[in-house]
């Protein structure tokens, strides 16, 4: 047994050894940056269960918004939905594979969902029309949002994969546009995006 764990402690540290930290940058035609794009990156050997996240796993109903406007989450997180409105909400996404629904609530109460399947929920209130939120549903650790820069860095990733940049506003099918990449086993690598936003892109 004290040789297994050697053996599997080892393996884990050659792992860590050969990584890379990989910085993408998001930008417009323009030049301009792009905020709140979230860069995914998927190994072509598939990603080790489970996924977790060291940041609440919540869409607040804060002063008639959603607060944040962009939550990931891995597959199977459930979310919370607390009400801190004085008001009632209806809260329910139509997307596919994640549609799900939420029915009249007050102010103090939650509600919760569990998220199955990757992709994206477009998240709104039945009642007001100008709160709107994005749930990102991941099934790889190696995933971040570019900050006001355009930047994100993604640490300890290697080999070959797929990157995916999604943005609410990118001028792609679904928001989303995807590249193949081999990383280097370590060291620092760069990724660099030109997109295309539709009008209103900078909000939020």
């Amino acid at each position: 047994m004290r040789a297994l764990l050697t053996i599997a402690m080892a393996v884990s540290a050659f792992g860590q050894a050969y990584a890379a930290d990989l910085t993408v940058r998001v930008v417009e035609a323009s030049g301009a940056p792009v905020e709140n794009a979230v860069v995914t990156f998927t190994p072509a050997s598939g990603a080790s269960a489970p996924i977790r996240f060291n940041w609440p796993y919540q869409v607040a109903q804060r002063n008639l918004q959603f607060d944040p406007y962009i939550l990931i989450v891995p597959v199977g997180a459930e979310v919370r939905f607390p009400n801190l409105d004085r008001v009632r909400h209806h809260v329910y996404s139509f997307s596919d594979g994640n549609r799900f629904e939420l029915e009249l609530y007050g102010r103090d109460e939650t509600r919760a969902h569990r998220f199955t399947r990757a992709g994206i929920a477009a998240v709104g209130c039945n009642i007001h029309d100008q709160m709107q939120a994005y749930i990102v549903v991941v099934d790889t650790p190696h995933v971040g949002r570019t900050n006001n820069g355009g930047s994100v860095l993604i640490q300890g990733v290697n080999g070959p994969g797929e990157l995916r940049v999604w943005h609410p506003n990118l001028r792609a099918r679904g928001g989303v546009v995807t590249r193949a990449v081999t990383l280097a086993a370590s060291g620092v690598a760069q990724e660099h995006f030109s997109v295309q936003l539709r009008a209103g892109g900078h909000a939020h």
